[in-house]
C-alpha cells in the first residue's frame, strides 16, 4: 500500500469516487470532502488536505486515499458511537458530578482526542479538591456494530495536604499573624475534617492578592509578593507553600487635596467625604472608598462621565504619602455589553444587580472596581475577575466578568453542652446561593438532655432570605419556629414552655454600613407543668404574642465569626400590642468594638456594651415578658442569676439592665496556630433592676454586678467553642453564682 499522504497523482481524474469502509456515514457525505475538479488530476496537495478534512470531522478514526484508473478511493475507519458513559471507583465524587465535566456523551461519536481531554477534565476536578495522587484511565468495551462502552477507571486516591507554610522576608508581621490573613492552611491535628488544607493554583492566587491587602491596607504601599511556590512531595503527597515577601517601608498620610476643574463643585465639601486623614496610617481600603464616595456624589449633580484619579506623593525621608484626588470630566464611553463567563450554577442577574451601572450606562472604571469587591464579598465565587475591552466604536466598552463557581452549601452537625440546660445536639443544613439566585436558607433541628437525664429543650427552625426583594437592593426573609423549654429544677425555668411561631422582616440599606430593618413577629406561646411555688407569677395556659418592630443597625466588622476589628452598633424598638395577649414596648441598644492592639502578636481588644428598657402599656408586665441577666451577659453568673428573685429563688426579671465588658484575645502561647486555640482575660459588670413582679422578699434595687476571669476560645471544625472561668467580684446575697460557662458561637 503506498504511504498515506504521497499517493501518486499522474492521469488520474476525480471522475467517480469510491468509498470503502463506511457504515453508518453516507458515501456521498464523505465523498463531498473530497477536494478538487472533476475530470483533471487530483494533486498531492490535494489529497493532503482532503484526508485533512476528513479527519477534521470527528467521524473517522483512520482515512486513506488512493487514485487508480481514473478512480479515487476513499477508504475509512469509522470512529465508534458510545452507547454509555460509565464511572468505576469514584466514592468522593458523584457520577452526575463527573457526567457535568467531560464533554463525551452517550450517542456521541467517541475520538481518542476528546477521551484524553475528558481524562484530563476529570484528574483537573479531583485536583481542585485536593486529590493530585487521582488517577483516571478509560477503558472502551466493544459491543459490536460500532457501539462501545466508554468506561473511566478511576482510583481517587488519599486527599493531598498542606503539610507545611512558609513566609520569608516578613519582618513587620511574623509567619503566625500573615497565616491567618492566607485562606490556606497547614493540615495539622484537624486537617481530616476541614478542606482549607488544600493546594490549588487559584488559591495561591488568591492568598497572594490577600497578602497584598493586608499590607496595603497597613500603611505598606511599596510591598510585593516576590514569589509563591507550591512544591510538591510525591512521596509524602503534601504540599510545602513558599511566600517569599517584600515589606518595604510604612506609610502615614501626608497633605490630603481635592482639586476638580468641573465648575459648580466645591473641593473642600468633597474632601470631607473622604476617609484618607493626614496622619493617618496609610490604607489603599480607604483610598478606594474615598474615590466611590466622591463619584457618586459628583455622579448625582448630573456628570455621569466623572472621573477621579487618586494620585500619591512619596515622601521617602518621613515615610508619607501625599494623595490627591483629582476630579475630572472623563472620556465619554458607554457600556455596550456586560458579558458574564463561568458561572455555571449562579443566575445572570445575580451577578449584574451587583453593578451600580448597565449597559448603556456612562462606563466609571470606579464603580467596576466596586462591582469586584462586592462580588468578591459575596462569597459564592472561588475567583472573581473583571476587565474591560473596546466595543464596537471608540465610544462603547465591553465588560466582561469572569466568575468561578463554588459550593455553598454546608451540612453541619454538631453538639454541645451547656452547664445550665446539658447536653445539646442540632443538625442544620445551610445554603447561601439557594438554586444559584442568591437566595439563603437554613433549616434546623436541635434536641437536649438535662443534668439528669430527661429530655431536655429542642427546636425546629426554618429561614428564608431574599436579598434583592422586588429588583431591589431591600432584603426581605422571613423565619418560622418551634422551640420547647422543658422544666428544670434549678429555678431557671420551672415550667414547660412551646412558642410556635413566625416572623417576617425587611432591611434596607441606608449605605454600605447601615442597615434600618423593619420586622413583625407572632408566636403562640404554651405554658403548663408551672411548679407550685411559682405559680403566683407565670401565667398558665396559652397566649399570643404579636410584635412590629424596627432597628438601625451600624456594621463595620471584618469577620463576624473572629472579628478583629471594627465598631457593630445596634438600636431596636419593639412594640407588642398588635391584637396580642401582651402590650409593651420595648428598647434594647447594644455595641461592640473590636481593635487589633498589636497587630504582629494578633493580640486583640473587645469593648462591649448593652442595655435595655421596657415598660407596661396596659398594667404590669409578666415575668416571662421582662429582661433576665445571668452568665450570657456577665460571666460568673448562671443563666438568669441576677436581679430581683421571690422568696423560693424565682428570678423575677426586670424592667432595665445594662452591662458591660472589657476583653484582650490572644493567640494561646506554643500552640500552632492552624489549631485554632485562643486565650482571653476579660471583666464584665452590670446590673438588672425594677421588676413589675415584686414581693416583700425581693430585692428590686439597682445595684452592680462584676466579675473577672479567663477564657479558651477555640475555632473547632464545628464552629466557635469557648469555656469561660470567672469570679464575681460584686454580688448580692440571692445572686446564683457559676465559676465555669462553655458556649459557642458568635451572634450578631
Amino acid at each position: 500500500m503506498p504511504e498515506l499522504g504521497a499517493i501518486s497523482a499522474e492521469a488520474a481524474t476525480t471522475g467517480r469516487v469510491t468509498v470503502v469502509g463506511n457504515t453508518r456515514v453516507e458515501p456521498e457525505t464523505i465523498a463531498a470532502y473530497v477536494k478538487g475538479t472533476p475530470g483533471r488530476a487530483l494533486s498531492a496537495a490535494q489529497v493532503d488536505e482532503s484526508i485533512k478534512a476528513l479527519f477534521a470531522t470527528g467521524m473517522f478514526s483512520d482515512v486513506q486515499i488512493s487514485q487508480s484508473g481514473g478512480r479515487v478511493v476513499v477508504k475509512v475507519v469509522e470512529n465508534p458511537v458510545i452507547a454509555r458513559v460509565a464511572f468505576e471507583g469514584n466514592d468522593v465524587k458523584s457520577d452526575e458530578m463527573l457526567k457535568g465535566v467531560i464533554e463525551l456523551q452517550p450517542r456521541s461519536v467517541l475520538t481518542q482526542g476528546k477521551v484524553e481531554s475528558d481524562t484530563q477534565r476529570i484528574l483537573e476536578l479531583y485536583r481542585r479538591s485536593g486529590r493530585y495522587d487521582a488517577t483516571v484511565e478509560p477503558k472502551q468495551v466493544d459491543l459490536g456494530k460500532g457501539r462501545v462502552d466508554l468506561i473511566f477507571q478511576i482510583n481517587e486516591g488519599p486527599r493531598t495536604e498542606v503539610s507545611q507554610i512558609t513566609f520569608v522576608g516578613n519582618k513587620a508581621y511574623s509567619d503566625y499573624r500573615l497565616s491567618s490573613i492566607i485562606s490556606t492552611k497547614e493540615s495539622g491535628l484537624f486537617g481530616w475534617f476541614k478542606t482549607s488544607d488544600t493546594y490549588t493554583p487559584e488559591k495561591l492566587s488568591a492568598d497572594q492578592e490577600a497578602l497584598r491587602r493586608f499590607y496595603y491596607n497597613h500603611g505598606y504601599a511599596d510591598f510585593r509578593v516576590v514569589s509563591a511556590t507550591a512544591d510538591f512531595d510525591r512521596q509524602q503527597n503534601s504540599f510545602f507553600l513558599t511566600f517569599t515577601v517584600d515589606e518595604g517601608e510604612r506609610y502615614k498620610y501626608g497633605d490630603v487635596k481635592v482639586e476638580t476643574t468641573l465648575p459648580d463643585l466645591n473641593a473642600d465639601d468633597l474632601k470631607a467625604m473622604t476617609l484618607t486623614r493626614s496622619g493617618d496610617t496609610y490604607s489603599a481600603a480607604e483610598v478606594d472608598k474615598s474615590l466611590e464616595a466622591i463619584t457618586t456624589a459628583v455622579a448625582a449633580k448630573g456628570y455621569a462621565f466623572v472621573q477621579v484619579r487618586p494620585r500619591g506623593d512619596r515622601d521617602y525621608a518621613n515615610r508619607t504619602i501625599a494623595v490627591t484626588y483629582f476630579v475630572d470630566e472623563g472620556t465619554r464611553a458607554y457600556i455596550e455589553r456586560i458579558n458574564i463567563i463561568g458561572n455555571d450554577r449562579t443566575r445572570d442577574y445575580v451577578i449584574r444587580r451587583e453593578f451600580d451601572i448597565g449597559e448603556g450606562d456612562a462606563y466609571n472604571q470606579v464603580l467596576i472596581e466596586k462591582a469586584e469587591r462586592r462580588l468578591k464579598n459575596l462569597g459564592y465565587f472561588e475567583n472573581v475577575r473583571i476587565w474591560s475591552e473596546q466595543g464596537s466604536s471608540v465610544d462603547k466598552v465591553i465588560v466582561n466578568v469572569q466568575v468561578d463557581d463554588k459550593p455553598t452549601g454546608e451540612l453541619s452537625v454538631g453538639a454541645g453542652y451547656s452547664t445550665t440546660n446539658g447536653i445539646l445536639a442540632e443538625l442544620s443544613l445551610t445554603e447561601k446561593n439557594f438554586l444559584g439566585r442568591g437566595q439563603y436558607v437554613r433549616a434546623s433541628v436541635s434536641k437536649g438532655i438535662t443534668t439528669d437525664g430527661k429530655s431536655g429543650d429542642s427546636s425546629y427552625e426554618l429561614s428564608f432570605t431574599e436579598p434583592y426583594l422586588f429588583d431591589r437592593r431591600l432584603e426581605g426573609g422571613f423565619d418560622v419556629y418551634r422551640r420547647n423549654y422543658s422544666e428544670g429544677d434549678n429555678g431557671v425555668h420551672p415550667y414547660d414552655e412551646a412558642n410556635t411561631g413566625g416572623k417576617i422582616r425587611f432591611g434596607v440599606p441606608l449605605n454600605d454600613d447601615t442597615t434600618l430593618g423593619l420586622f413583625y413577629e407572632g408566636y403562640k406561646q404554651e405554658i403548663s407543668g408551672v411548679q407550685a411555688a411559682y405559680s403566683t407569677f407565670v401565667p398558665t395556659g396559652d397566649r399570643f404574642i404579636s410584635i412590629v418592630g424596627a432597628s438601625l443597625t451600624y456594621n463595620t466588622v471584618d469577620d463576624y465569626s473572629f472579628p478583629r476589628n471594627g465598631v457593630f452598633a445596634q438600636i431596636k424598638q419593639e412594640f407588642a400590642g398588635v391584637g396580642g395577649d401582651a402590650t409593651f414596648l420595648r428598647t434594647t441598644g447594644r455595641v461592640e468594638y473590636y481593635k487589633e492592639l498589636v497587630e504582629d502578636w494578633d493580640l486583640i481588644g473587645h469593648l462591649g456594651a448593652k442595655g435595655g428598657a421596657m415598660f407596661g402599656l396596659d398594667g404590669d408586665l409578666e415575668t416571662i415578658d421582662q429582661f433576665q441577666v445571668g452568665g450570657s451577659i456577665i460571666r460568673g453568673f448562671e443563666s438568669n442569676g441576677i436581679g430581683p428573685r421571690d422568696s423560693s429563688g424565682y428570678a423575677l426579671g426586670g424592667r432595665y439592665f445594662f452591662a458591660a465588658s472589657a476583653e484582650t484575645i490572644f493567640p494561646v502561647p506554643f500552640v500552632p496556630q492552624e489549631y485554632g486555640f485562643w486565650g482571653s482575660v476579660f471583666a464584665d459588670a452590670g446590673t438588672l433592676w425594677s421588676s413589675d413582679k415584686t414581693t416583700a422578699s425581693s430585692d428590686n434595687g439597682l445595684a452592680l454586678r462584676a466579675s473577672v476571669g479567663a477564657g479558651l476560645v477555640w475555632q473547632s471544625p464545628f464552629g466557635l467553642l469557648r469555656a469561660d472561668f470567672a469570679y464575681p467580684v460584686m454580688k448580692e446575697d440571692a445572686d446564683r453564682t457559676q465559676v465555669f460557662r462553655f458556649s459557642g458561637g458568635t451572634k450578631f
